[in-house]
């Protein structure tokens, strides 16, 4: 039998959960409550794999303006602009009001920098536009078939309510993942 090939994270802690990192171009749901470090982990999901292993990155942010991203990235320690100089990630934030694009957006922003690694942050926010719950599955759905044939290893970010059940906002994330996880917070005693 093959051994799967796994792409490193290089974040601490993470690969040792998950079997030395993700499988090579799979798809990632990363999910959780607001504040629990999902745009975080998909930076330094990037920002890593540029840094320490040459695989360029695509972060697509349908929420955040692209700026506040790097911003908090930069605060951790992960610059990005050296990075976006030297043509190795790029960030584009997208307009989920303006959907029928999208689809092209995501292919060219890959292409244009071979990148092997994208974050798609955060398709909660295509809820808001799109109120259709079966065509908003069905481009979450297509996301999930374009990265795969793009062959890249993607984190696709969801955020989910307090107290939800589900594992994200619309119930097809998830089913469309190869790889979930969920991030919580958790209280210490030194917390009010």
């Amino acid at each position: 039998m093959e051994k799967e090939v796994r792409v490193h994270s290089g974040i601490e802690g993470v690969d040792e959960l998950i079997s030395g990192g993700f499988p090579l171009d799979s798809l990632t749901l990363v999910t959780g409550t607001t504040g629990t470090g999902k745009t975080i982990m998909s930076a330094q999901f990037l920002y890593n794999g540029i840094t320490k292993h040459n695989q360029p990155g695509v972060y697509i942010s349908f929420e955040e303006p692209v700026e506040n991203i790097k911003k908090n990235a930069a605060r951790l320690g992960f610059d990005f602009a050296p990075l976006e100089a030297q043509g190795k990630v790029l960030f584009v934030r997208y307009d989920p009001f303006h959907v029928e694009d999208i689809y092209e957006l995501i292919e060219s922003s890959i292409r244009r920098i071979g990148a092997q690694r994208v974050a798609i942050d955060s398709v909660s926010a295509l809820g808001l536009y799109v109120r259709d719950a079966p065509e908003l599955r069905r481009i979450i759905y297509n996301i999930s078939l374009l990265l795969r044939k793009l062959q890249c290893t993607s984190i696709l970010v969801s955020e989910i309510l307090p107290l939800q059940k589900s594992l994200s906002r619309f119930g097809v994330e998830e089913f469309v993942s190869d790889n979930i996880i969920v991030l919580y917070y958790i209280r210490t005693e030194s917390q009010y």
